[in-house]
């Protein structure tokens, strides 16, 4: 489980983040959604530890994020941040491979290339581990990227909107191995979406912020109305039920 208790941030001496408290059950996706400027990629960050908490305590399980080691922490909890620019010239499979160093060390094992292999060939990078990422397109690095969090082997996965630079191809193809990682390997998953329908249609939970503050949290069907899109992205877009799932009509 990840709890996050009264956590307030400040970027610049501007507030981002206004005490916010919610749980994160362990296993599913949880989503977080909103508008541009909302914090969700704050939240994310400090989860994560790549931002320095200041106000509040985040836990993952038993650990306290600013009291565990990163090299402890980097066993339980892997991160794709939104950005993925790398400078060194990296190929496919090196990047991939970047995943196990928390576990290897600089000596990898057999173990650690069974898992390399393992996240090439679910993520479909097999045609192209030899290429440099500057080669790929950008679809294809996103993946990349991904596969590297997945071969790290953690229980938890933050996620900092890995939809970007994919066609609808792509995105649902991500989606649906992000929904096959928490089904069928119990991975809880933390993604930021900027489109609410893939939220609505591969998260177990959605968490709505606005103006840095949880405005809705809970199953899609409770949290995506018509109230939300007025009240929390400020349009009139309307919400249709379509197999029993919310549909944002655009």
């Amino acid at each position: 489980m990840i709890r996050v208790d009264q956590v307030s941030h400040q970027i610049g001496g501007a507030p981002i983040l206004h005490d916010i408290s919610l749980e994160i059950p362990k296993g599913g996706i949880t989503a977080l959604i909103g508008p541009n400027g909302a914090g969700k990629s704050t939240l994310l960050s400090l989860m994560a530890r790549l931002q320095v908490l200041r106000q509040g305590e985040i836990h993952i399980d038993d650990m306290q994020i600013g009291k565990v080691s990163d090299r402890v922490l980097a066993r339980h909890l892997a991160i794709m941040a939104q950005s993925t620019h790398v400078s060194a010239r990296l190929r496919v499979e090196e990047l991939v491979a970047f995943g196990r160093y928390p576990w290897h060390r600089g000596r990898p094992g057999p173990e650690d290339h069974a898992l390399v292999e393992a996240a090439i060939a679910r993520f479909g990078l097999g045609p192209m581990r030899a290429r440099f990422l500057d080669e790929i397109s950008g679809g294809q690095r996103q993946r990349a990227f991904v596969a590297m969090a997945f071969a790290q082997d953690t229980d938890y996965l933050l996620l900092d909107e890995p939809l970007n630079n994919l066609d609808i191809a792509g995105a649902r193809s991500l989606m649906r191995l992000l929904r096959q990682m928490a089904d069928e390997d119990g991975k809880t998953v933390v993604i930021v979406l900027h489109d609410i329908n893939y939220a609505a249609r591969f998260a177990d939970r959605i968490v709505a912020l606005h103006e840095g503050r949880v405005a809705a949290q809970g199953p899609a069907a409770e949290v995506v109305t018509d109230a939300l899109l007025r009240d929390v992205f400020g349009t009139d877009a309307e919400v249709s039920v379509i197999d029993g799932q919310p549909v944002v009509l655009v």
